[in-house]
């Protein structure tokens, strides 16, 4: 791949979200996903998945690095690449919940790199992967409704 992303390449991210994922906390499903998100100043932030016994508070790898590098001070439009990892046939792609997630903080047109364990690879968009998505700004277009 020829894309270069603040000095990174897709195959140095993928390597990173691979790392990543070696943390993953997963007893029930065993299915371990790593990720990486690259901030504007150069920065990488790890995430795995965190499984939950409830299931529903389990949270994606893709969100965990999104929402740590919120929680260290970055802000939404300031990540240039997301990379992610998994155990699956094609490279894994982010589940509807994260696609949201990327769509709110991240550019349309930033880099997603989905990979998987056997070097393979592919490169797409936020836009790409949720096209219509619904944005802050489709929150000042709403209508106020009596009694809220």
């Amino acid at each position: 791949m020829g894309l270069q992303l603040m000095g990174f390449t897709p195959e140095r991210l993928v390597e990173e979200a691979a790392e990543a994922r070696k943390r993953a906390y997963v007893p029930y499903s065993r299915f371990a996903v790593g990720a990486v998100a690259l901030d504007e100043d150069g920065n990488l932030h790890h995430g795995c998945n965190v499984e939950n016994a409830a299931y529903g508070p389990t949270n994606c790898a893709e969100r965990t690095a999104l929402f740590r590098a919120i929680a260290d001070g970055r802000r939404a439009g300031e990540f240039r690449a997301v990379a992610v990892i998994g155990d699956t046939e094609q490279p894994i792609a982010p589940c509807g919940v994260c696609r949201q997630v990327l769509a709110e903080l991240c550019e349309p047109d930033m880099p997603v790199i989905m990979a998987n364990l056997r070097g393979e690879t592919r490169v797409t968009t936020v836009a790409e992967l949720l096209p219509g998505a619904f944005l802050p700004r489709d929150l000042n277009n709403r209508e106020v409704v009596e009694g809220e």
